[in-house]
């Protein structure tokens, strides 16, 4: 019903602007605040150790990306947000389809896989540390039994092995999140296309590259980007399990900004990383919503 503003009453427009105004200040507070003072913030020299500041411009900017360090953190960023998303994507999508033959116990191992989902990411972090615990871990002590080692390795303990088992956890925290929504791609495919493509001679394998996998392009796409921006996001299970070590070894972009901030008090540069990191999360985020409207 239109409401009409000759009659001293509000047009619906006016109405409609009403209606989204506490949500829109929401957001300013919460959320546009805080990016846009994060953004001028990296244009200073502020420090949590002094009040005052002053504007230097670019010149943060210009430190960090001479920094090698820097570098290095780009670059073991991009290796563990493709491993954290490559592995248990794959693993994920594997479960999904064999869940999904619909076997006797089918939705009882689903929902069995998905209790680690729920887990707290510290407290798997706690976990897989005492599993790669270089003294007392299980890895260690399963790996001595059989014969494989004499002592123990201490797998966090090492630049070339840390950032592995980092991934590995988080492999397993996230393979359930990839097979929920997989399996829900593969159980929209149409079943009469596959039946049709079993009478036609094609085997399980033709049949998944041919038919399966085109229906679910839009969800397996989606899923896969969806999980890139988690990962560059992410900041709890590496900072329990390693805080960025050793040598920097597991410091990915969080991390970096974290210790930036609140252990070299230099808010000033923590802010500058802070956008290159945003910038790149909204590069994801642009492909992730050229897909969705492309899928409309």
């Amino acid at each position: 019903m239109n409401v009409h503003e000759h009659n001293g009453r509000l047009t619906d427009k006016q109405v409609g602007v009403l209606l989204i105004l506490p949500g829109l200040a929401v957001f300013a507070a919460i959320i546009l605040y805080p990016f846009v003072n994060a953004i001028l913030m990296s244009f200073t020299n502020r420090s949590l150790l002094f009040p005052e500041y002053d504007w230097i411009q670019l010149e943060n900017y210009r430190k960090v990306f001479a920094d090698p360090y820097f570098t290095k953190t780009l670059v073991t960023t991009a290796l563990f947000v493709l491993g954290s998303t490559i592995f248990p994507y794959t693993l994920g999508l594997l479960w999904a389809i064999v869940l999904n033959q619909g076997f006797k116990g089918a939705e009882f191992m689903r929902g069995v896989t998905l209790v680690n989902w729920i887990i707290p990411g510290t407290a798997i972090g706690f976990l897989w540390s005492w599993i790669f615990n270089g003294q007392y871990g299980i890895l260690n002590n399963i790996l001595q039994a059989l014969g494989l080692l004499d002592t123990g390795i201490p797998w966090l303990g090492q630049t070339g092995t840390a950032l592995l088992c980092v991934i590995i956890a988080r492999t397993w925290q996230m393979l359930t999140w990839y097979m929920a929504f997989l399996l829900g791609g593969l159980q929209s495919v149409p079943k009469d296309q596959i039946e049709a493509a079993h009478v036609d001679g094609a085997n399980n394998l033709i049949t998944f590259g041919r038919v399966i996998l085109p229906n679910m392009k839009q969800t397996a796409l989606t899923v896969f980007i969806l999980g890139l921006i988690g990962n560059l996001q992410h900041f709890d299970l590496p900072w329990t399990m390693t805080q960025g070590g050793p040598a920097r070894a597991t410091t990915i972009l969080s991390i970096e900004v974290y210790t930036t901030a609140f252990k070299n008090w230099n808010m000033g540069k923590a802010a500058t990383i802070g956008t290159v990191w945003a910038v790149l999360l909204a590069c994801f985020s642009f492909i992730y919503l050229h897909r969705i409207n492309e899928s409309d």
